[in-house]
């Protein structure tokens, strides 16, 4: 990577040539903050993330496409629970502002209020353990944490995240699954295999 040689003219080719992966990413993100979606829309976080990404990369320079997106995962995941924070701590506008019935079982809605629709959803206990779920998410161990934000936010396969690791399948079915039982005893939320 150029950037990582010093090459500061790169860094806006660099975010400029991931737009497409971080949008993606930020989407599968987004999934889980569902009350989110009231208020913000995936473009406003991912622009949101992209500034907090552009910052961290003026300090940190990632010598690899894993350090790139490990880094882009942590700032995307921070925008969010920063948001959910905003709209439902104990001064935010969504604390006290119910949303579903905006949406009447069997109406139309939109992609972005798909999961909003059911009223579990609105559990201000579930959104609190969402949160903590992706702050728990970050605080794993480095190798159990970039194999999470691989195949958990990313979507990639354990084949493909092994080759962007540059280590065994083995490894990662191993270390998939000792964060899978890790997230589970935590937050009692269960992974796929």
């Amino acid at each position: 990577m150029r950037f990582a040689a010093g090459d500061d003219s790169a860094l806006n080719e660099l975010l400029k040539r991931s737009s497409a992966r971080l949008e993606k990413l930020t989407r599968v993100m987004f999934r889980d903050f569902s009350r989110v979606h009231r208020w913000e829309e995936t473009a406003d976080v991912l622009q949101s993330a992209s500034i907090r990404l552009y910052r961290a990369l003026l300090v940190t320079r990632p010598t690899d496409v894993r350090g790139f997106f490990a880094l882009a995962a942590m700032q995307i995941r921070r925008e969010l629970t920063d948001l959910a924070r905003r709209h439902f701590g104990p001064e935010g506008l969504g604390t006290n502002y119910e949303t579903s019935d905006l949406w009447p079982s069997g109406a139309a809605s939109s992609s972005a209020f798909d999961v909003a629709a059911s009223s579990e959803s609105f559990d201000p206990k579930r959104l609190a353990n969402w949160t903590d779920f992706h702050i728990g998410a970050e605080k794993l161990p480095i190798e159990e944490r970039e194999v999470f934000d691989l195949i958990y936010y990313q979507g990639l396969s354990q084949a493909e995240a092994a080759k962007i690791l540059g280590i065994s399948e083995r490894t990662i079915q191993r270390l998939w699954q000792k964060t899978r039982f890790a997230m589970h005893d935590t937050f009692d939320v269960h992974l796929p295999d």
